[in-house]
């Protein structure tokens, strides 16, 4: 090795791969891997420090500490109102509440851009490249004035015809609405003059109009054709044929099948008849009816409620529209109440009065029934007929009645059959019924909050006239009840008995049942309708 010119004294130079001279070949040894090392202690803080005065801050700070130990900074306000430590808390609040108000900010406004003013150019650029909708004009985008290529046209050729729909409004005329479509005021009076004998349209009538070509230009164009449906059966067209109007009516076929409603009474009997698709007078003639029978109060809300009414449907696609869309409601004829699945009240429209009757009520008049007066009203008697100083007017006279306290809107019956001979204002009795039951006996009902019956009306034993109130003179709710022989006043309690004179018989009685059933048997909620 000393001819290579090494010094011997360095150690051998190691090759990576090759075996050291002078050794055995071997594998190589795996590489150690260092241990982590471990992390530095935590720098010491000034109460663990060796040094005296650190060793004086160390005793006072746990002085302090203990001292605070059993005392809270943050105290709840809404516990120990009134205490030593609640007072401390509101002042320590205010204490650092204060700081925070003296330093609240002040606001103002922030400088900007002045808006550009009206003809500025760059107003006149942001409105050329904004984009505004129909309804404001769409006045957007450059203008340019026409060229040498653009030729001025004075007139255009107008359609022939036009097509259009007018519909009739609140207090309009017809002679009026065509003439505001653009028809001449000769076709407009000819078209009045025409449909006068068929009545004033109902607002909302629609109007299918086609107006022929003008004979000069700028003058009203005359009528082609015209087509509406001024009642709910019958259509009419207007044509023009030779030189004048020719109006053409086409009767509308109508189903008149009744209509079956049911439905739960749920919180309002009124609401829950109305969102079955009743109309506001028959759900008043509804409520009239079960009214007679039974008290509103006596309604569960999980009842079932129960109506047949008459009702036309014109069977013509095209007359779906206008006022007469939802087809026309006739009388009710039959008024219910269901509980647990059995019928409370079933009363129908029977004879030619219109009253109401329940099966029962039908079956005791076609026996005679036993001729008795009912008691006029649910009520204790608080004064009787005679000599008596009057409450109000202070001096002594004839009371020509029974007084019956009830609540204010109880129900008031007829105490046997008759006629309403008289019902409204009465002087001193408010409102007031006079009902004649024939043989010479009438009686009077008054001091009312309501009447629902009229002069002429038929009225059953037991049905309802009215209700309590306290019209006139009076000092309260009340029913004044009198009974009159001959035109003069007696006692109501000395007449019992009157006879019947409503002559039902057995055969009425069972026309009377078979006819409720057919009207019972209909589908219910329209799905008449849905099957045809």
């Amino acid at each position: 090795m000393a001819s290579l010119g090494l010094d011997p004294s360095l150690p051998p130079v190691r090759r990576f791969g090759s075996a050291v001279p002078g050794q055995l070949g071997a594998r190589r040894a795996a590489l150690a891997v260092a241990e982590p090392a471990a992390p530095p202690p935590p720098p010491r803080s000034l109460r663990q420090s060796a040094h005296p005065l650190a060793r004086r801050w160390d005793a006072w700070c746990c002085r302090v500490e203990q001292r605070w130990a059993g005392r809270t900074l943050a105290v709840d306000l809404r516990s120990a109102v009134g205490t030593r430590g609640w007072f401390g808390g509101l002042g320590r609040l205010i204490a650092l509440a204060a700081p925070a108000l003296l330093c609240w900010p002040t606001l103002g406004p922030f400088d900007g851009a002045p808006l550009p003013m009206a003809g500025d150019p760059a107003s006149a650029e942001w409105r050329a490249q904004a984009i505004r909708p129909f309804s404001l004009g769409a006045s957007s985008g450059r203008h340019f004035a026409a060229g040498d290529a653009v030729a001025r046209v004075d007139s255009v050729p107008e359609r022939a015809t036009i097509t259009l729909t007018a519909t009739l409004g609140e207090n309009d005329d017809v002679a009026h609405m065509l003439q505001r479509i653009g028809l001449a005021d000769r076709d407009a009076d000819a078209v009045k003059a025409l449909t006068a004998s068929l009545g004033t349209p109902l607002p909302g009538t629609r109007f299918d109009v086609t107006l022929g070509p003008r004979a000069v230009v700028g003058d009203p164009r005359p009528l082609a054709a015209l087509a509406f449906r001024p009642k709910f059966d019958l259509d009419v067209t207007i044509t023009r044929s030779g030189g004048g109007l020719v109006m053409a009516r086409q009767p509308i076929p109508v189903d008149t099948t009744p209509l079956h409603l049911t439905g739960k009474v749920g919180d309002s009997l009124y609401r829950a008849v109305r969102a079955a698709g009743a109309s506001p007078d028959t759900v008043q003639a509804y409520l009239q009816a079960v009214d007679q029978y039974l008290a509103f109060d006596a309604i569960l809300p999980d009842d079932q409620f129960e109506l047949v009414f008459a009702h036309k449907r014109a069977l013509k696609a095209q007359a779906a529209d206008g006022p007469w869309a939802a087809g026309e409601d006739g009388e009710l004829l039959y008024a219910g109440i269901i509980r647990d699945g059995k019928p409370l009240v079933q009363a129908m429209r029977w004879g030619n009065d219109g009253n109401f009757f329940t099966p029962d009520a039908l079956a005791d008049a076609a026996g005679g029934g036993n001729g008795l007066l009912a008691a006029p009203v649910a009520g204790n008697i608080t004064s009787w007929f005679g000599m008596r100083r009057h409450p109000i007017l202070g001096y002594v006279r004839m009371h020509s009645g029974v007084d019956f306290a009830a609540p204010y809107g109880s129900p008031i019956y007829a105490v046997t059959d008759g006629v309403v001979e008289y019902a409204g204002w009465h002087g001193g009795h408010g409102n007031y019924v006079r009902v004649a039951h024939g043989g010479g006996i009438d009686s009077g009902y008054g001091h009312m909050s309501r009447i629902i019956v009229g002069p002429g009306n038929r009225v059953a034993r037991g049905q309802v006239i009215g209700y309590v109130g306290s019209t006139g003179l009076s000092t309260g709710p009340h029913l004044h009840y009198e009974l009159f022989r001959n035109g003069q006043p007696v006692d109501p309690l000395s007449i019992r008995l009157v006879p019947h004179h409503t002559e039902v018989r057995p055969e009425e009685v069972a026309a009377f049942r078979a006819r409720m059933r057919a009207l019972l048997a209909l589908p219910a909620n329209g799905q008449q309708l849905a099957q045809r």
